[in-house]
């Protein structure tokens, strides 16, 4: 089976280098312009329910039917979101978390723990449920958390949870023949111009 794990393309937020976790933010009008098809139709289309997930798995998938999944969505960065690093680098609360490396809790959000288990615990259900139907191809429109969770815990050959984390419109390709025991990543792909 091939999957096609994307990340969103771009929002004004994103383009302002600003939190977005949990916020439901569309893409903006650079993003959408800068999207194209895939050129292909997945077996299955999974798609966090963020608007700009959503979005983004229209304009690459116009003809494709999307499954929503909730807990695909991104990590809630609770008290940070819609805030960029230079207006909280003198936060005690911010500078706390960014010390322990982004693991901890943010305040009124998630730890980078329990968002990597849901997010594993969501792709494993789907990876399964794909598996038993038949699908060829599986098709995943989420968030830059959600790659580097899913391949920090089973990505091939290994690397460090931020290593895998991609720009906007981008993704990784993964195959897998005997799931859980193979998820090779056989390379990077880009939908965008």
């Amino acid at each position: 089976m091939q999957i096609f794990l994307i990340r969103h393309g771009l929002t004004v937020l994103g383009e302002q280098k600003r939190y977005q976790g949990s916020l439901d933010t569309p893409l903006s009008e650079n993003g959408r312009k800068l999207l194209r098809p895939a050129g292909f139709l997945p077996d299955l289309l999974a798609v966090s329910p963020l608007l700009r997930a959503r979005e983004t798995a229209s304009l690459l998938f116009p003809d494709g039917s999307q499954t929503m999944l909730p807990d695909l969505r991104e990590m809630n960065f609770g008290a940070f979101e819609g805030r960029a690093w230079w207006e909280m680098e003198e936060d005690p609360l911010y500078r706390a978390w960014v010390d322990s490396g982004c693991l901890t809790r943010c305040p009124g959000g998630e730890d980078r723990e329990e968002f990597s288990l849901r997010i594993c615990r969501a792709f494993a259900a789907l990876l399964e449920d794909a598996l038993g139907a038949g699908a060829e191809r599986l098709a995943i429109v989420a968030h830059g958390g959600t790659q580097m969770a899913i391949l920090d815990k089973w990505g091939y050959p290994k690397r460090v949870y931020y290593q895998w984390q991609t720009p906007c419109g981008h993704g990784w390709l993964l195959e897998t023949d005997l799931w859980p025991d193979s998820l090779r990543v056989s390379g990077e792909v880009n939908y965008t111009i």
